[in-house]
């Protein structure tokens, strides 16, 4: 443990930022996965529904600094491209 005042501090904020952004990463995986499962179900409206869920939450990501603009973009483009060749 650090003995500086100011790198207690930093630890203790790091570690509510490693938090939340786990909360970030893992909510993105599930709207992900069930969007892949609606589209492997057949289900275009509930696919189209979920797209636009995980869009959002990737963009919300993006402005929180969890993941990069770059994966972000290649994560919607993926699974757009998934639930248009339905």
């Amino acid at each position: 443990m650090a003995n500086i005042k100011q790198q207690k501090k930093r630890v203790l904020t790091n570690e509510k930022r490693r938090i939340r952004n786990q909360a970030v990463k893992s909510e993105l995986k599930t709207l992900v996965r069930k969007t892949r499962e609606a589209v492997e179900a057949g289900d275009k409206e509930l696919a189209e529904t979920n797209l636009r869920a995980a869009a959002r939450k990737l963009d919300v990501a993006v402005s929180k600094g969890v993941i990069h603009r770059n994966q972000a973009a290649q994560r919607k483009s993926k699974l757009a491209k998934r639930v248009n060749e339905m």
